[in-house]
């Protein structure tokens, strides 16, 4: 058994409050889990979520991730993965000493996890204009671990294709495109983009699920072009690559109706649904249903790479910071679905 590193997120945020709420709620989640962090970051972030004068959740200083497996439940690991703050971010500001720190402790635990060092890492959120101000060149967590891989495989950042999914126990959908404006998310729908999406889907899935998963695709345009009414994408781009991955043995069906396709792909109790994962073409055509579910139980999953990160679903949250009023739930559903990776890789 290996630890699970924790990063901290951006220090100006709600990461260390929920950070300290998830190994005070759920020590089933937390055993043999560590932070990868600062030691004051998270000392305030305990503070805000404790009593006044009471020390409710003791943390450890550790030098090596593998000390977290000795720790007692409730007590938290803390390894010291970036550059100790001379001074404090202030909550809720954005700011380039918060957005460096977070860049600096998700970068360490991705090299460990890519070294073998630790077992999977899971993130507490970042703010993306604090990364932009601290000079760091990646838009947030998944462009950052691409490019950290394909440096360690010795590849090309275009040959470690990724891809971002959003579950929870109602939904999954896998996005083609993540962070870029509408208008090249719009661009990058392209056959290769959508065949490579459905691949990477198959190949997670299959391994997460123990079969092949039933894949819908959703169309770009309203109705899914009309029949070429509202836009071809649909006809020309989207559809050959849905016959491609279904030539290669893959169950995928579509294009879809968007507006759809994502309730008959939902399930409920007692019922699955129609489809066990839907790729979306843009990033908020498929996380706005996934997260209007419930933003409390939906994880953020990379796919594609060569080791195990998840995350909570939800950002920063800047305007209840240092108020302890953060829900950890998220990411404590996070923890519990990177054990449940790692149990399925090593099964396989």
């Amino acid at each position: 058994m290996k630890p699970i590193a924790i990063t901290l997120g951006d220090p100006a945020g709600i990461g260390p409050e929920i950070i300290v709420k998830a190994f005070r709620a759920a020590p089933d989640a937390t055993r043999g889990a560590f932070v990868a962090g600062d030691l004051a970051a998270l000392r305030r972030g305990a503070n805000a979520v404790c009593s006044p004068g009471k020390v409710e959740i003791p943390i450890a200083v550790i030098d090596d991730p593998g000390e977290a497996l000795h720790l007692p439940p409730h007590c938290i690991g803390l390894l010291q993965a970036a550059d100790a703050l001379s001074s404090l971010p202030a909550l809720g500001v954005v700011s380039a000493q918060a957005g460096r720190m977070a860049a600096q402790c998700v970068t360490w635990a991705t090299r460990a996890a890519l070294r073998g060092e630790i077992a999977a890492l899971v993130t507490a959120p970042l703010h993306k204009e604090a990364l932009f101000a601290a000079g760091v060149t990646f838009p947030g967590h998944t462009e950052l671990l691409q490019y950290e891989a394909a440096q360690f495989l010795g590849k090309p950042v275009q040959d470690v294709p990724v891809r971002m999914m959003l579950a929870n126990d109602e939904l999954r959908t896998v996005l083609v495109s993540i962070h870029v404006s509408l208008r090249d998310a719009i661009a990058a729908v392209s056959t290769q983009n959508v065949l490579q999406t459905i691949r990477i889907t198959h190949a997670a899935l299959t391994r997460e699920l123990g079969h092949a998963p039933r894949i819908g695709v959703a169309g770009l345009n309203p109705h899914a072009g009309e029949g070429g009414l509202f836009g071809r994408e649909e006809i020309e781009v989207i559809a050959p690559a849905i016959e491609a991955a279904r030539a290669e043995g893959i169950d995928a069906s579509g294009p879809f109706a968007p507006d759809t396709v994502f309730m008959r792909a939902r399930a409920r109790p007692g019922s699955t649904g129609e489809f066990d994962v839907v790729v979306a073409m843009y990033h908020d055509q498929g996380l706005i249903p996934v997260k209007y579910l419930g933003v409390e139980k939906g994880v953020n999953v990379t796919l594609g790479l060569p080791l195990v990160r998840t995350s909570p679903d939800h950002g920063t949250a800047f305007d209840i910071a240092g108020t302890g009023k953060g829900d950890a739930s998220s990411l404590i559903e996070a923890l519990r679905m990177a054990r449940r990776m790692c149990a399925r890789s090593q099964a396989g």
